[in-house]
Order: structure tokens, then C-alpha cells, then sequence
């Protein structure tokens, strides 16, 4: 799971989203690793394997700006436990292994 923080230097909010993500990350069990990105975002930006989270039908942006709907315990949470149940599906379907249907 990539779990990534997108913040322009500026951004006051960033210190307190960032400790945020860590929280539920460690909250669920996972290793609490956020790559932090500085740079021209919607600031502060939550990603979840590119997946904003609170706009996930929405591209990331590249504009700097302060964001109004910051990232929230419950929407960081509801999107890591997505994932993870994601992964799992993933990892079960792929754990099938097909039947020798040749003929002996």
C-alpha cells in the first residue's frame, strides 16, 4: 500500500495531517510509512495508492493551494481499511491455483 502526504511548503496543515496518517495507519496495524511530497498541491492532500482521500472520484491536482475539506480520522480510516480489503481479495484470488486438467 503507498500512502502518500502532499503538502506545498507553506502549509500549516501539514504537520497535524501528517501525524494523522500515522495514527490510523498504526491504528490499523500497518507500518506507519507516509512518502511526503513538497511542491505546487492542494495542501494538505491524503493518497491512499493515489486514491485522494476525500476526493476519491477526483484526480490530484497540481495547484498550490489550502484545501478546505482537509483529510479527516474517518476518511483516512474508511480508505486504508478499503485497501486493505482490496489487497486481500487480490491476494486470495491470486493464492487459487488452477487444476491440472490434463489428460493423465
Amino acid at each position: 500500500m503507498r500512502v502518500e502526504l502532499l503538502h506545498h511548503a507553506a502549509c500549516r496543515w501539514a504537520p497535524a495531517a501528517h501525524q494523522l496518517v500515522q495514527e490510523c495507519l498504526t491504528a490499523l496495524g500497518l507500518p506507519d510509512r507516509v512518502l511526503v511530497r513538497v511542491g505546487d498541491y492542494p495542501s494538505p492532500t491524503v493518497l491512499v495508492n493515489g486514491t485522494d482521500v476525500m476526493r476519491p472520484a477526483a484526480e490530484p491536482a497540481e495547484a498550490r493551494a489550502c484545501r478546505i475539506d482537509v483529510p479527516t480520522r474517518e476518511r483516512v480510516l474508511a480508505v486504508l481499511r478499503a485497501s486493505l480489503a482490496a489487497e486481500s481479495d487480490t491476494r486470495h484470488s491470486s493464492a487459487v491455483t488452477p487444476l491440472d486438467l490434463a489428460p493423465r
